[in-house]
C-alpha cells in the first residue's frame, strides 16, 4: 500500500508546515505505507522523503528526466522513476498509490492535486484524497470547493479529507481506501 504525497520543491515560510510534513512522513512510513512523491530532494519534496527514509519507510519517486538534469533527484531513494514529462508523472504517481494527499505547495503542487480530483470526478479512479490543512493553508480552497458543489458545478465523489491532524488525516483515507 502508498500514498502519493504532493508537495512543494519550496519549504514555505512556516515552520509548522514543515515539523507537520515531517511527522507526516514518519506516521505514514511506521504504518507500513510506501509514500510515491515527485523524487526531488528540495524543499517539502525533500523533507518528506527524507523523514520516511529515516523512519524506515518504503519512498519511491516519480521525476521527469530533466529535473535530473538540474541535480534535483533526491540521492537516496528507495526508487526513483524517471519519465518524460510532469504529465507522465502524475499518471505515474497516480499509478503506484492507493490514496493521495496534499501537503501545501505551490503551482505544481495545486496542478497534482486538481488533476487527480478532475480524474476521480471523471470515474477514473476512486481513491480518497486528502489535504493537509496546517494552518488553514487549504481552508480557503476548501471553501470554494464547498460553493462549486454548491452552485452546482461539482458532481460525483467531491469529498476531499481535510485535517491539520496528520493521524486522523492518515486514519481517514485508510478507511476510505479501495
Amino acid at each position: 500500500m502508498r500514498i502519493a504525497v504532493f508537495c512543494g520543491a519550496s519549504l514555505g515560510h512556516d515552520p509548522e508546515i514543515i515539523a507537520a510534513s515531517k511527522q507526516m512522513a514518519k506516521a505514514i512510513a511506521q504504518r507500513g505505507i510506501g509514500i510515491v512523491y515527485g523524487g526531488g530532494h528540495v524543499g517539502l519534496m525533500g523533507v518528506v522523503a527524507d523523514a520516511a527514509l529515516e523512519a524506515g519507510g518504503e519512498v519511491i519517486g516519480v521525476i521527469p528526466g530533466f529535473m535530473i538534469d538540474k541535480e534535483l533527484a533526491h540521492p537516496r531513494l528507495s526508487e526513483l522513476v524517471v519519465v518524460r514529462d510532469m504529465h507522465e508523472r502524475k499518471m505515474r504517481m497516480h499509478e503506484l498509490s492507493q490514496a493521495v494527499i496534499a501537503l501545501p505547495g505551490g503551482f505544481g503542487t495545486m496542478d497534482e492535486l486538481f488533476e487527480l480530483l478532475t480524474w476521480r470526478q471523471l470515474g477514473l479512479h476512486a481513491k480518497p484524497m486528502g489535504l493537509l490543512n496546517i494552518n488553514g493553508f487549504y481552508s480557503p480552497l476548501l471553501q470554494q470547493a464547498a460553493r462549486m458543489e454548491a452552485d452546482g458545478f461539482l458532481h460525483g465523489p467531491t469529498r476531499i479529507i481535510a485535517s491539520a491532524a496528520v493521524d486522523e488525516l492518515i486514519d481517514e483515507l485508510q478507511k476510505s481506501m479501495p
